[in-house]
């Protein structure tokens, strides 16, 4: 059947719901997992440094386009996933034994190279062991005991009452955390839903925490630049025309700092409220419930987790209000500079409009004295032709020429004046 043509990203959208699928698990199992916080260049040498596993165990490498891999590698098995802003290496080992020692618990690390482990591109920000037991195999309180430390010790069942989580959200002497998780009757591949819940929990909590420096940064420059505005506005009612250039000079400084923080922190303070987010919905998710005398997951996280949550939202809110106020501040000193402007503007129209109607009073007396001056000049000339006509029987004395003269010579040279004027005000005009 011939298809109509196909968007480029149809089939990489389609898959997009079948990325990072669980896997179906049955306990006994150890499982470790370690979240790699890494930058563009370190994504790529991870997965140069899985390929490098994977070739000394004669294993196919992985495609160069390639976010998610999941391989057995002899005595565990590994799952690869690369995400926006960190790896995780998920390591697997299935136990022989249902039950664990308590002086040495076994990690599925065990089976994985030291040197190669040691040697993950990026710094580690959460490290976790997971250990997978089927309900009643053995003594739970002293397993929960030797395992965990009781001062945090938070316990819950999950998944609608058939399994039992415990965890203490402590960092223990090998540097991971620990989580013990007694199974019931579940379904494998219900059981792999779980535990990949219960390791997205660990890791998203502690990637929303990577906001929480960037809020405390961030609170000491914006109380700072708060200090400075106060100042700044209560300067701005007081100051005088000179003093403005300098106040919006000081005012542009500190938006630019503003923004500049605000640049700087927007994007991690933001991708901090979408990992707290998922906590919620992984932590919904497990469908927990009260054990007798034992704080829940969510219990937990609320009263731990609230006050770094509530600080980058904070930091958030508060970078965001004061771009505002600098922006308000800005704009109410940019209008008044405006206005002063225009006033200045005004007078200045005012005095031209003086100027040029004194100019043209100046003008008009310029022009009558020119029309007397050139009367007087050519009356003399019509004198000196009186006189040169006289023998030829010119009836006028030259007094009486000029008499006759000085009326019809003044007249048109007043009239050539003012068609000249009138010529050069319709040329002006024209040209504008």
């Amino acid at each position: 059947m011939n298809l109509p043509s196909q968007h480029p990203q149809r089939i990489v959208l389609h898959n997009e719901v079948h990325a990072r699928p669980p896997e179906a698990m049955q306990a006994p199992q150890s499982i470790s997992r370690v979240v790699m916080v890494c930058d563009p260049q370190q994504r790529q040498a991870s997965r140069a440094h899985l390929a490098q596993l994977l070739r000394d165990h004669h294993l196919p490498l992985p495609d160069h386009d390639a976010t998610h891999l999941r391989l057995d590698v002899g005595g565990f098995r590994i799952r690869w996933e690369l995400h926006t802003e960190f790896v995780t290496w998920t390591f697997i080992h299935t136990r022989p034994a249902a039950t664990l020692d308590m002086r040495d618990p076994q990690t599925a690390l065990r089976e994985v190279p030291r040197e190669w482990l040691a040697a993950l591109p990026g710094s580690a920000v959460a490290c976790l062991h997971l250990w997978m037991l089927p309900a009643g195999a053995s003594d739970t309180d002293a397993l929960v005991r030797a395992l965990l430390q009781e001062e945090t010790l938070v316990g819950s069942t999950v998944a609608d009452g058939f399994g039992e989580l415990y965890t203490d959200f402590a960092i223990h002497a090998d540097g991971f955390s620990r989580m013990l998780l007694l199974t019931g009757s579940m379904a494998p591949r219900r059981l792999g839903r779980l535990v990949q819940r219960l390791l997205e929990i660990e890791t998203y909590r502690m990637a929303a925490l990577l906001g929480l420096p960037a809020a405390r940064d961030v609170a000491a420059v914006l109380a700072s630049a708060e200090r400075e505005l106060a100042e700044l506005a209560e300067l701005i009612r007081s100051a005088t025309r000179a003093d403005e250039p300098m106040l919006l000079d000081r005012l542009t400084r500190l938006a630019g700092q503003v923004e500049s923080q605000h640049a700087a922190t927007h994007s991690r303070l933001s991708a901090s409220a979408a990992y707290f987010e998922l906590v919620d919905r992984r932590i919904l998710d497990v469908a927990e419930s009260r054990l007798a005398g034992m704080q829940t997951i969510r219990e937990f996280m609320d009263r731990r987790l609230s006050p770094a949550r509530s600080t980058c939202e904070w930091a958030a809110r508060r970078q965001d209000a004061l771009s505002q106020r600098v922006s308000r501040i800005s704009n109410l000193l940019r209008t008044r500079v405006e206005i002063e402007q225009q006033q200045s503007s005004q007078e200045l129209l005012t005095a031209m409009n003086r100027r040029q109607g004194m100019q043209l009073k100046l003008q008009s007396t310029v022009e009558g004295l020119s029309v007397a001056a050139i009367t007087y000049y050519v009356v003399g000339l019509v004198i000196y032709l009186a006189k040169a006509a006289q023998p030829w029987g010119w009836p006028l004395s030259p007094e009486g020429s000029a008499a006759v003269a000085i009326p019809v010579v003044a007249l048109w040279v007043w009239r050539a004046m003012r068609r000249l004027t009138r010529r050069m005000a319709r040329s002006d005009l024209d040209s504008t």
